[in-house]
Parts: C-alpha cells; sequence; structure tokens
C-alpha cells in the first residue's frame, strides 16, 4: 500500500540586513586593538569583503594619494577607492612585516582567517558586554559592508553603490534602497551644464547624483 506524500512547501523569508549605527562602530573600533581597529575601519570606509580586506598587500597602499587598490573577491570587480586620513594613520602604525597587511600572524597565534574571526568575535563580545550595548554583538565584518553602502545611497545613486562594493549585478545592490530614510531631509538640488560649474558645485559641498539629458544633477542637505 502506498503512502500519499506531499512534498512540503519551503518559502525563505526575506530580512532586510543589520545595519549599526556610526556611534555603535566608533565604540567597537575603539575597543579593539589596533590590527583589529585598523581592519574595521577599512571596511568601514571602503565596503571590502572580508576576503578582499584579508588580502590586502603593503603595495595595494597609496598613501601619497590616500588611496587603497581593491584586488577582487567572489567574482566582483577591482576597485580603488579614497580613504580618510585616520585611515591612512591607523595603516601606517602597523608593522610592515610581510607582503600582506593585516595577514602576518603576529596577534597572538592568529595565522588564518578563521583564526582572525574568531579573535574578533571574543573581543567583540568582550566589548558590547564592557559598553553595556547588545547591538554590538550584531555588527561584524559584513554589516560594516551594509554601512557604507546605506550611507554613500543616501549620498548618490545605486550606481555608484554597485560600483563601490564591486558588484557584477545591479540586482545584489539594489537591497540597499530599502535600508535608507529619507523622511525629514530636505535637499539643495543644482544642474551643472558644463565642467567648470560641475567642479563649482563639488568645491561647494553638493554631491553628484545622475545625469539627465547630458546635464548632471547634483545635491546637497540643507
Amino acid at each position: 500500500m502506498r503512502i500519499p506524500f506531499e512534498k512540503p512547501r519551503y518559502r525563505a523569508v526575506e530580512r532586510l540586513p543589520f545595519v549599526p549605527l556610526e556611534g555603535e562602530i566608533d565604540q567597537l573600533i575603539s575597543a579593539l586593538g589596533p590590527k583589529t581597529a585598523t581592519f574595521l575601519q577599512l571596511i568601514k570606509e571602503t565596503a571590502t569583503r572580508l576576503g578582499e580586506a584579508w588580502n590586502l598587500k603593503w603595495i595595494d597602499l597609496d598613501f601619497e594619494r590616500g588611496c587603497v587598490r581593491v584586488a577582487p573577491d567572489k567574482n566582483s570587480k577591482p576597485r580603488q577607492r579614497k580613504v580618510l586620513t585616520r585611515l591612512l594613520a591607523m595603516l601606517m602604525n602597523l608593522p610592515a612585516s610581510g607582503e600582506y597587511v593585516f595577514r602576518n600572524g603576529d596577534i597572538d597565534s592568529i595565522h588564518s582567517l578563521d583564526d582572525f574571526r574568531r579573535h574578533f568575535r571574543d573581543n567583540g563580545r568582550r566589548a558590547a558586554a564592557r559598553l553595556q550595548n547588545p547591538r554590538i554583538l550584531r555588527t561584524s565584518f559584513k554589516t560594516l559592508r551594509h554601512f557604507k553602502a546605506t550611507t554613500e545611497y543616501h549620498k548618490k545613486d545605486i550606481l555608484h553603490v554597485m560600483q563601490m562594493l564591486g558588484h557584477k549585478n545591479i540586482q545584489n545592490t539594489l537591497i540597499y534602497t530599502h535600508l535608507v530614510n529619507f523622511e525629514g531631509d530636505e535637499f539643495v538640488c543644482r544642474v551643472a551644464r558644463t565642467v567648470d560649474e560641475a567642479k563649482d558645485l563639488v568645491e561647494s559641498g553638493f554631491d553628484y547624483v545622475t545625469d539627465v539629458d547630458e546635464m548632471k544633477l547634483f545635491h546637497k542637505t540643507k
């Protein structure tokens, strides 16, 4: 006798990724050792993937121009990111004991990315307990990437975020359009028809948004 069997249906529940506040990220970075703190600051500013940051070489750093070249990981695209003086100073203070910036195995017995990840989790738990903020427990290398993506989308556009993250498919980037709340923000918009007009707007604090009918649109918050 055959017993009828109906295959159960499963539908994945989509959830938006967790995005920490910048103050929480800075608190966590301040509570960590120099190398781990620099690693987090790098991802916060450049939105590199974990493997991309881990494989960063000293030759990829351009201290004169203030840039970091990111070698692609997970079929992403190579890219170059401008970074802040704070990160450059943190990088310059690290010991240049090998070809790679982070993967030299000089933090206790850390010799692999898995060791580094466990080291970060252990220190993150201690920081969350000390700061009495459970949200810090949810702050990971990936959520720092989410933070940078949403911040950049707030200022510019989705194509800029796609390029920054190294995505080849814009569908992977579109989730960040749901993570930004523009409510209450008021913007001043300007149009540039020439290179000189665009230059003047950038120098006045305006951010580029997109091109429309061969003109460039810029905005900034009031």
